[in-house]
């Protein structure tokens, strides 16, 4: 039976046998010692100059696959590694078993490695990833989203999935599209976010609902900002603002502190978008001191009350974040009338933290005849409209409960509890900077028979 190596402590004085991988190898001529590492910890292990294991020893390379049964052995106090995992024992190898053997890494991983070249990293992500550094990072992405999910249930939320197949929607970014075979010249979009499932949900009945959705958007990319990122997507009904704020905080303030983070203010400080802008000269800031910087201090603060509207260059409105917004409820008379529309503002409410924006929502229009007046304002026909949003305005004639909700970047929160400063660094498989996957090649062009199954012809640009 395997023994996980955090749990070697346990067995001393016993045989056990591990698996893992060799971190490091060091070879003393009458003794050859080991570093071995499993998904729960490390250990040093010794191969004695009788020990059957020896032969097998020499041929052992770093980064291996192996499979070693041993004695776990105290060490006498004046060999006691302070400091160390596992310092206090040493496992007498008896038997390695090479699993299968490691030809020589193409760059160092026993440190940091965000310094070698990105498209170095990204062709061997699954190498990348075995650092120390890459594995904490991914772990702590695990149980950050764990302990939002246990605080979600324990607050009567259902974790439910929306499609990834669906139909292009006004989000402020540019779709990714997918062809349909069965329906040649039409095109599925992969969601932006499940802005208006997860409003139907609400109009079903579920009250509270959330999942953890993956969000396409085609976008300039930056260090911040990639093609793909997981948000914990929220909504509940019979919520106003307050509702959904303070939830978010309770659960914000829960996570982070239980994974041993310190928040510099709580309650959370709230600006309005006219106050941040007036003070930070942006709705985006930093309130760190630079001691909260150097002992990780998370600052948190509420921005609320944004414009609904912003002219277009051509002189027209559209939204500011996104069209299903609810008017404050002083300004939706001015929205139904379209009167006086650069000074409406709605009720979207964004989470910053440490100079990033962490997470965005607002209170929905559940009223047709107001999301109905949005799209007027955006200078939309009623064709138009119904077109794009007939069938919210159709299920918000069945009861539609008052709703709103949020929707909190994981990489950005995991950025923020890291240090790290780019999206890459908390993310399995990230994109490059030129959009190119890790490990796979894509984008790449589809063969001829594909093409033809799709109906798809592909014109060449002329070049300039």
């Amino acid at each position: 039976m395997r023994t996980f190596i955090a749990d070697l402590k346990e067995h001393v004085g016993q045989t056990v046998t591990i698996d893992g991988w060799v971190s490091v190898r060091r070879d003393q001529g009458k003794m050859i010692f080991f570093d071995f590492r499993d998904m729960t910890g490390t250990v040093q292990g010794v191969v004695l100059p009788s020990a059957a294991a020896m032969e097998t020893a020499k041929e052992t390379r770093a980064e291996s696959a192996v499979e070693v049964t041993g004695t776990v052995n105290a060490r006498p106090a004046k060999n006691v590694q302070e400091g160390r995992v596992n310092g206090d024992i040493e496992l007498q190898i008896e038997e390695i078993r090479i699993l299968n053997a490691s030809e020589p890494l193409p760059f160092d991983i026993s440190g940091d490695t965000s310094g070698i070249g990105e498209e170095t990293r990204l062709k061997y992500r699954y190498l990348d990833l075995r650092s120390e550094r890459m594995q904490k990072n991914m772990r702590l992405r695990s149980t950050f989203v764990q302990s939002c999910r246990e605080f979600l249930f324990a607050n009567k939320f259902t974790e439910i999935e929306t499609p990834l197949l669906t139909e292009s929607t006004p989000e402020g970014s540019r779709d990714f599209v997918v062809p349909s075979r069965l329906h040649p010249g039409s095109f599925y979009a992969l969601p932006q976010s499940p802005q208006q499932y997860k409003q139907l949900l609400m109009v079903a009945g579920f009250e509270r609902y959330f999942q953890l959705a993956r969000a396409v958007r085609d976008e300039d990319l930056r260090a911040d900002r990639g093609f793909e990122h997981t948000q914990i997507d929220i909504e509940m009904s019979f919520a106003e603002q307050e509702d959904v704020m303070n939830l978010v905080e309770e659960m914000m303030t829960t996570v982070v502190e239980k994974l041993g983070f310190s928040i510099k203010q709580k309650p959370f400080p709230r600006f309005t978008y006219a106050e941040a802008m007036e003070k930070f000269g942006a709705d985006k800031f930093d309130l760190r001191t630079e001691d909260d910087k150097k002992n990780g201090v998370l600052a948190y603060a509420w921005v609320y009350k944004f414009p609904f509207f912003e002219k277009t260059p051509d002189g027209g409105w559209t939204f500011t974040h996104n069209p299903f917004s609810l008017p404050i409820p002083e300004h939706i008379d001015r929205l139904l009338h379209k009167e006086d529309l650069g000074s409406i503002l709605t009720t979207q409410y964004d989470l910053v933290c440490n100079g990033f924006e962490t997470g965005g929502g607002s209170i929905r229009a559940h009223r047709p005849e107001i999301l109905k007046a949005v799209y007027e304002v955006m200078g939309f026909t009623p064709e138009e409209t119904e077109e794009r949003v007939g069938h919210m305005l159709e299920a918000f004639r069945y009861g539609a409960p008052p709703h709103g909700g949020i929707a909190l970047g994981v990489e950005r929160n995991l950025m923020n509890l890291t240090g790290e400063q780019y999206l890459r660094e908390v993310q399995a498989f990230p994109m490059t900077r030129g959009g190119q996957t890790a490990v796979m090649k894509a984008p790449k062009p589809l063969t001829d028979e594909q093409l033809k199954e799709l109906g798809i012809r592909i014109e060449k640009k002329a070049h300039e």
